[in-house]
């Protein structure tokens, strides 16, 4: 059973004194992955020699994801060869395969999968997401439906590739569904994509960039059929899965399914914790320190990484989810650092988001939050040509940009960003833009109808995510 939520006072550290925790403190990481391990090398750069502890639900240290969806299916690296570098020895207590399945914030406790509990003074959060699963469970287990987020889903994946299936059907075009095709592709297997929205990417970059990548799948050979739905996977009477029902009234003959429906945040171990956590992520101030569900900060328990959502000034104080490695990197070492700091010392985590995607032979990078943008100017380059910078606009500024292996000027967009500068940018020399182009609509769907796969979610200003009962301390 959770925990009953009891509002306390701010809790205090042996005798008060900040040199104490550095000195004696017990901190807990809960997410052995990117944004955890780089916390816990900060707070040893930082001088913390007190307790470090690390709990992962997966039994393997640390390792990088971005590789799961490149290199690996590509056969040019092994899942088990895509462990983080170490920045420094962190003499941690690890414990791994042992999930987080509860938080008491009162006696600053973490209960884990086994029934153990782990005591903390300050606590970060850095669970991350999970890959949304299929959600008709009978029609996910049928053998050659796959998800990928894991090391374990990125091996058993790369093994059925390399089986040579008849066709591989990829649910969902964001990032991640893009890349899958790019690499099946690359492997000359037949690829047929499913994506709801008009185009892939369209969540994330909007339908003028959409279009781009939509050519470059279909001249690639890939089968992309935007605007459907896969309604039903249809399995052999031995258990494999062979067809996909397709909304439009077609079918696909399959032997692997590649679910990419985007992220699910790893939050329902803090239900009825009292913290301002939900389906949407961590609520948490700039500096990285949680909000419980009063909206009133903690200064003991932080999160960090994709399971955090923070409000950023450059972006009208919205509340943003990042899926970003740079960003789980950043948010991690703010709040390891303001986790050892007095208030007058800590910093807000105010780096401009930045992405990267290579699929297609085509390197893609962006900055800030090209979903934000209303507006957007291709400054150079050509869409035809697919190689472009796209310039994003919202209320006048500066919003984002995304460049199509043209990410030379991306440094310099940035700083527009950064400065708020005007849109459209007023650099007709720099920017070598055609007489006479103007900014075009650009073309992002309803928010209130779902696409695959945005890399970043704006998700309002409440820290709160549902009403809660409140329970008088005795």
């Amino acid at each position: 059973m959770p925990w009953t939520y009891r509002p306390r006072r701010c809790p205090v550290v042996g005798d008060g004194s900040l040199e104490r925790l550095k000195r004696d403190g017990r901190i807990v990481v809960v997410g052995a992955s990117l944004a955890g391990l780089r916390a816990a090398e900060t707070l040893r750069d930082k001088g913390f020699a007190g307790s470090l502890t690390l709990i992962g639900d997966e039994s393997c240290e640390p390792y990088d994801r971005p590789p799961l969806s490149k290199q690996v299916l590509l056969g040019r690296a092994s899942a088990e060869r895509t462990a983080l570098p170490r920045l420094r020895a962190l003499d941690a207590t690890w414990r791994l395969g042992k999930a987080a399945t509860g938080l008491d914030m009162a006696a600053r406790r973490v209960r884990l999968a086994d029934g153990d509990e782990v005591p903390y003074d300050r606590l970060l959060i850095a669970t991350g997401v999970r890959a949304r699963p299929w959600p008709n469970e009978a029609e996910a287990d049928l053998d050659g439906v796959f998800v990928l987020r894991t090391r374990d889903d990125s091996a058993a994946l790369a093994r059925r590739l390399d089986a040579g299936p008849e066709r591989v059907l990829v649910i969902g075009a964001g990032f991640t569904g893009s890349e899958i095709a790019s690499a099946c592709r690359e492997r000359g297997l037949p690829v047929t994509v499913a994506e709801r929205g008009a185009a892939p990417l369209v969540g994330a970059l909007g339908g003028v960039v959409g279009a781009v990548a939509a050519e470059m799948q279909r001249e690639h050979g890939v089968d992309l059929r935007c605007g459907v739905m896969v309604t039903a996977l249809e399995g052999d009477t031995s258990g494999r899965v062979r067809a996909a029902q397709l909304s439009d009234g077609s079918t696909v003959e399959t032997d692997v399914v590649i679910v990419s429906l985007g992220a699910l945040r790893n939050t329902e171990w803090l239900a009825g914790s009292g913290l301002g956590a939900g389906p949407r992520g961590i609520a948490c101030d700039a500096g990285c320190r949680a909000f419980d569900i009063r909206g009133i900060v903690t200064d003991d328990i932080y999160a960090a990484g994709d399971v955090a959502r923070s409000p950023h000034a450059l972006f009208g104080y919205q509340f943003l989810s990042l899926e970003h490695w740079g960003n789980a990197v950043s948010q991690a070492r703010i709040a390891a650092h303001n986790m050892l700091s007095e208030s007058t010392d800590r910093l807000p985590h105010m780096e401009v988001p930045a992405f990267w995607s290579s699929q297609f032979g085509v390197n893609i990078k962006s900055v800030g939050i090209p979903s934000m943008g209303t507006e957007i100017l291709v400054s150079q380059g050509s869409l035809a040509d697919h190689r472009f910078l796209g310039v994003y606009g919202y209320q006048g500024r500066v919003i984002g940009a995304v460049a199509f292996d043209h990410g030379r000027w991306l440094p310099f967009y940035q700083e527009l960003i950064e400065t708020t500068a005007p849109f459209p940018p007023p650099f007709a020399t720099v920017d070598r833009r055609p007489e006479g182009q103007r900014p075009l609509d650009a073309d992002f769907p309803d928010p209130s109808v779902p696409t695959h796969g945005p890399t970043v979610t704006l998700s309002g200003y409440s820290p709160a995510d549902r009403r809660m009962t409140f329970t008088p301390a005795h």
